[in-house]
């Protein structure tokens, strides 16, 4: 299996809109995040993606075909999702880059793809004059119901990658998990590192 990396800009986003709705939709629905998304809601998410110079958004190809994507932009441009989170912190919003998701589908898993992913990303914060990389990832107790026979988190490979928990930087959001009737408040921890 060969995975191709490309950064996708402007009219390459929107093209590619709904299969990185669908994509999203299908990964996040899986452990931990459990996320019942929709397509609407996802293809507004990743439309902020299309004119803003200083995000970026890297698809992994199978062929001609999308299988994984990541995402990213400063930090303060999330200003009001984690102004909270940040409150405490002594490290300015504007000198951090945001990873905001990596999402790959199974069969692609293993190859590259997450360190390909963080290395364009950080690559790209530097190039903003950004010094420091966050992103966050869902709390789930150990006990969950969802929660699969043999899952593991990914914990290892950020360390790996030099990040780790940022202590009390916790962010909360609310989302409908597969098995709710409505959404409900999720916390997610941050993880960081200088760049």
């Amino acid at each position: 299996m060969t995975l191709s990396f490309r950064t996708l800009k402007g009219a390459e986003v929107e093209a590619a809109l709904d299969d990185l709705a669908r994509l999203r939709i299908a990964v996040f629905r899986e452990w931990p995040y459990l996320y019942d998304g929709s397509l609407a809601y996802e293809r507004d998410y990743m439309a902020s993606y299309v004119g803003n110079p200083r995000a970026v958004l890297v698809a992994a190809f199978d062929g001609d075909r999308i299988v994984g994507a990541a995402t990213g932009s400063p930090l303060a441009e999330h200003a009001e999702d984690f102004a909270a989170a940040f409150a405490g912190v002594d490290l300015p919003m504007e000198r951090v880059f945001y990873c905001a998701e990596s999402v790959l589908l199974p069969a692609y898993r293993g190859h590259g793809a997450g360190h390909a992913f963080f290395d364009a990303r950080e690559t790209h914060a530097r190039s903003l004059g950004l010094s420091y990389s966050a992103f966050c990832s869902v709390i789930r107790p150990e006990d969950h119901p969802l929660r699969p026979e043999g899952a593991r988190s990914h914990d290892a490979f950020w360390r790996k990658r030099g990040y780790a928990p940022m202590a009390g930087v916790i962010a909360s959001f609310h989302w409908k998990d597969v098995d709710e009737a409505e959404s409900s408040e999720k916390r997610l921890q941050f993880w960081g590192k200088m760049l």
